[in-house]
């Protein structure tokens, strides 16, 4: 599998899974009526990359300007294989992408970063265009 590729809607964020290139985008609002519905293939299809690929770079850029308590548990879920990755020797970098002065995505972004040792996570304000 070389990509997925998943519309935004209301309530779920637009997916760019692009494994061929190593990069992995969520943007968008995380608040689907199933998280373990919505995020389960996603992480599936990443465990199945990063176990059958060579260790090339991959960037997860995370642009949500809100999520639920269950999409922050499918997250979690989603960066630790990335974690487990990085701790084996394969570049990671998580880009934590949040409006510039919310404070609430900033800092959640802060207590997801603390449980990295091995990936790069980098908490990037964007400015209002």
């Amino acid at each position: 599998m070389s990509r997925i590729q998943i519309a935004a809607t209301e309530r779920s964020p637009l997916v760019d899974f692009d494994f061929a290139s190593g990069r992995l985008c969520l943007r968008g609002e995380s608040y689907p009526e199933d998280a373990a519905a919505f995020f389960g293939p996603l992480l599936q299809a990443l465990r199945g990359h990063l176990g059958a690929s060579e260790p090339e770079a991959i960037t997860f850029e995370v642009g949500l300007a809100y999520f639920n308590s269950s999409s922050a548990k499918a997250l979690m879920n989603l960066f630790m294989p990335l974690e487990d990755a990085a701790a084996e020797g394969r570049p990671v970098t998580i880009r934590w992408l949040y409006a510039e002065g919310d404070e609430t995505i900033a800092e959640a972004g802060e207590d997801f970063a603390a449980d990295f040792d091995h990936a790069r996570f980098e908490l990037v304000a964007e400015g209002h265009a």
